[in-house]
């Protein structure tokens, strides 16, 4: 059987066993990392797997069932299962459930690729890895870290409302990053940022990244941190670099606009959201500069595809207009019991998960100034960038963030550097006080977003560029 075959199989045998939608989902992904540590290959993993996911829904209930294997028996008894978990489910009085409609389609998309990450040499990117840690770890890093990561995802999609669409999307990525020790004080720093960065895009990606050219200089950094001063305490004007900004826009905005918490739907892994759809539309979220966008269809973008996991296609809409807060990250089913006429952000991880509302490329708008600019313009503040601890409480709320980097603002200059710089507030008044922004807007990947139970990583993408926001309490007190 083909893929298709055994996706249609699936559907089949589920209406037949009382289902009236059902979906299902073949897919087949190759993934391989490689990790090196002061200046050896220290872990090297290649994996692959292919299997079948089959959704059924019966009355307000759905049902799940997964199998690895695609033959013509196992495709019909999935579809059967599922159809009988629905069915089991359903006997639980609840509200009922619609689907926004979405027009049936036989589509192919792939992502760009011009270096087909899995056809390089390991021998290549072995190279690269114990070059750039070599490099640092002779520049005065205890601890010297290099990875990277190759997903290659293939996916076949069949509904019984006609759907046929076909998808490969790879995705690659990579960074460093050099520890140094001292007495009482352990710092580190990163390139391009916080595990890496990643894309929707071939081995070109990791090649643009220049990893070696800046081992030395992080590595040189991490150490200076360690004598550096500390960051200070209290209110001041404080400057995101866009990477720490790309983590603030998927903690206080990305989580918080997933339809399925703030229906309550997804509440048992630091779910729930503080946002009350009755004020969808009017709420101000932040400033006027604040322009949030859920686009899926950025190239090259980590949260990009053609259509998502229940096929609906991927189109760019507003989260955040002007500052007032406007959509959402919906599935069919969420979107109709919200009242809203569309979906467009559910995906799963892997075939054996339930699709679920994930972020897309959740992304900042530009705007009309540069980093130098923003620099130029702030008397006394604080600069911190590339992110080292988060903590968010489960409504998406009141945060605390450390950075690995901060830099003293005094008159439009930057100054010295800063060790342990942190930040703390409350989302919307936060999101309030952003008076600059910039146009220099990067699309910053992240391939650890977790979410739900059985857990599942998704990968998102963050257009982001630096900010200034005025009156933050940073550092820590005595």
């Amino acid at each position: 059987m083909t893929e298709f075959d055994a996706a249609s199989t699936a559907v089949q045998a589920a209406l037949d066993a009382g289902a009236r939608y059902a979906d299902a989902r073949v897919m087949h992904r190759r993934y391989e990392s490689m990790t090196a540590r002061n200046g050896d290959v220290e872990e090297l993993t290649q994996d692959e797997s292919i299997g079948l996911g089959v959704r059924a829904l019966v009355g307000a209930s759905w049902g799940f069932y997964a199998v690895p294997d695609l033959s013509d028996a196992a495709a019909r008894d999935a579809g059967r299962r599922a159809a009988r978990t629905a069915m089991a489910s359903a006997r639980v009085p609840g509200p009922s459930v619609d689907l926004v409609p979405v027009e049936a389609v036989t589509a192919s998309w792939a992502s760009g690729c011009e270096i087909d990450p899995l056809g390089v040499p390991l021998s290549d990117k072995g190279d690269l890895l114990v070059g750039a840690t070599r490099t640092m770890a002779e520049h005065g890093a205890d601890l010297a870290e290099g990875l990277y990561q190759i997903w290659d995802t293939a996916k076949w999609f069949v509904s019984s409302e006609g759907h046929r669409i076909d998808q490969r999307i790879r995705e690659c990525g990579g960074g460093i990053s050099a520890t140094s020790i001292g007495a009482g004080e352990t710092q580190r720093r990163s390139w391009p940022s916080y595990r890496g960065q990643y894309g929707t895009t071939g081995w070109e990606l990791v090649e643009s990244l220049d990893l070696a050219a800046h081992a030395a200089q992080i590595a040189e950094e991490s150490r200076a941190l360690l004598t550096a001063p500390p960051c200070p305490a209290g209110e001041t004007d404080l400057i995101l670099g866009g990477e720490q900004l790309a983590l603030q826009i998927h903690e206080s905005v990305g989580h918080a606009i997933e339809l399925d918490r703030i229906l309550g739907w997804e509440a048992a892994f630091a779910g729930t959201s503080w946002l009350d759809l009755a004020q969808l539309g009017s709420l101000r979220y932040g400033s006027e500069l604040m322009n949030i966008t859920i686009d899926p269809t950025i190239p090259g973008a980590l949260g990009s595809f053609g259509f998502d996991d229940e096929g609906s296609p991927a189109v760019k809409r507003d989260a955040v207009r002007d500052g007032r807060w406007v959509g959402v990250l919906a599935g069919r089913d969420s979107a109709a019991m919200a009242s809203l006429d569309y979906g467009g952000s559910v995906r799963a991880d892997g075939w054996a998960r339930l699709p679920m509302v994930r972020m897309t490329n959740v992304g900042l708008e530009p705007g009309p100034h540069t980093l130098d600019e923003i620099i130029a313009a702030t008397d006394d503040g604080v600069l911190m960038d590339l992110n080292r601890s988060w903590s968010i409480d489960d409504k998406r709320l009141n945060f605390q963030f450390g950075c690995e980097v901060g830099w003293e603002i005094k008159k439009g200059r930057r100054g010295r550097m800063l060790r342990n710089p942190t930040y703390t507030g409350i989302g919307p008044l936060f999101w309030r006080s952003m008076d600059m922004l910039s146009s220099e807007t990067v699309s910053w990947g992240t391939p650890n977003c977790g979410k739900g139970q059985p857990g599942q990583t998704g990968h998102t993408g963050h257009p982001a560029a630096p900010a200034r926001f005025r009156n933050v309490r940073v550092g820590v007190s005595a």
